[in-house]
């Protein structure tokens, strides 16, 4: 087991990455105000993790009441969370029980978001069983739900206790899963380490095939530069920005589409590209820098050409992103790979010529949204 630590004072705390961690509950239950928990989990993942988890706390003498929620992006709204509420309510959780996520990133922002506001707040642990949420979205304090209208529109920062990342339940997600999870640990590289991009060059066929060591320093890797960006930039007032590299873009086609049509890293990974595009536009990065971002995604088995949105929709829906100050966009955009930047001064114009293209990819080779 390797032991990292987001540095946020008094709100400090631990993220353990190691195989079978699922069921060494000692990890967990110094983090437990009192010796009761709610686990809340979805379909997929209770049906094969939560027996493991609920019977290491019960060994340790930890009350456990167990929440399952439907599995998918589309239920990250208020009607799930109002399950989660009622669940907590009739099992008579007061604030001292910590509520524990168990499952990928959407059951952590819904987790996440119930803790924050339950009683106005209670102890909050996240086990992150997808790729993406053990790289990311379990890091760093960001929960919530989403809004017809924008992803993640209503949520609250509220950090975790522990993150506890088993990456031996990597090995049971299905090949689509794993490849979604690949598009934040490339988005990682692409924004602050060039060293670390040519590492997942070179080891494209490990990820893909799980193998335990590359997958251990994959989620490392990214747990730390997540860690470090997080510790500097709490509530995303400035650098922790770059880590939406490729999300304003991604956020609206998820809007765009329905939410769940393609899987958030899906669309990321298209968003990349997109952005990448338009950083060239702008003279920042040459078009072989773009084309290593692509073929990079390719080998990823991601799409790498958004689905058929109408430019004017999506530019429509990245009005709503949260990064927008006083009605301007402001986008991520690549000064290299491995460095990144927070751009407002975009040209409306480049930025049409960038959706047009893109669509026009999209019409011309479906072969780019194959995943």
């Amino acid at each position: 087991m390797q032991t990292l630590r987001v540095e946020l004072g008094e709100r400090a705390y631990p993220i353990h990455i190691g195989e079978r961690l699922l069921s060494d509950a000692g990890l967990v239950t110094p983090h437990l105000d009192l010796p009761r928990a709610a686990i809340v989990s979805n379909t997929t993942v209770a049906a094969l993790y939560l027996q493991q988890l609920s019977a290491a706390l019960r060994e340790l003498k930890v009350e456990v009441i167990s929440i399952i929620v439907e599995d998918g992006e589309r239920y990250k709204d208020w009607a799930t969370l109002n399950r989660i509420y009622d669940a907590l309510l009739e099992g008579r959780c007061d604030r001292r029980t910590t509520l524990i996520a168990l499952g990928g990133g959407v059951i952590g922002d819904l987790a996440g978001f119930a803790a924050a506001t339950y009683m106005r707040g209670i102890p909050f642990v996240q086990v992150p069983t997808t790729l993406l949420a053990q790289v990311d979205s379990s890091i760093g304090g960001k929960t919530g739900i989403n809004h017809p209208l924008g992803k993640n529109m209503i949520g609250a920062f509220y950090q975790p206790r522990l993150v506890l990342a088993d990456t031996a339940v990597l090995e049971s997600l299905p090949p689509r899963e794993l490849s979604a999870g690949l598009a934040e640990v490339i988005k990682h590289g692409l924004v602050r380490d060039e060293g670390f991009v040519a590492w997942l060059e070179q080891n494209v066929e490990k990820l893909l095939a799980c193998e335990p060591q590359a997958l251990a320093h994959a989620v490392r890797r990214c747990c730390e530069i997540k860690a470090a960006v997080v510790a500097e930039d709490e509530r995303e007032t400035g650098v922790r920005a770059l880590l939406n590299f490729g999300h304003t873009f991604g956020h609206a086609i998820e809007s765009g589409l329905g939410y769940g049509k393609w899987l958030h890293g899906e669309a990321v990974a298209a968003g990349m590209v997109m952005a990448a595009d338009l950083s060239r536009r702008m003279g920042y990065i040459a078009q072989a820098d773009v084309d290593r971002v692509v073929a990079l995604l390719a080998r990823v088995r991601l799409p790498t050409a958004p689905p058929d949105v109408a430019p004017a929709r999506l530019m429509e829906l990245m009005a709503l992103d949260k990064k927008a100050e006083a009605g301007q966009l402001r986008f991520i955009l690549l000064d290299s790979i491995g460095a990144a930047s927070i751009r407002a001064e975009v040209p409306a114009d480049l930025l049409q010529r960038a959706l047009e293209s893109s669509a026009a990819l999209s019409r011309v080779s479906p072969k780019a949204q194959t995943f």
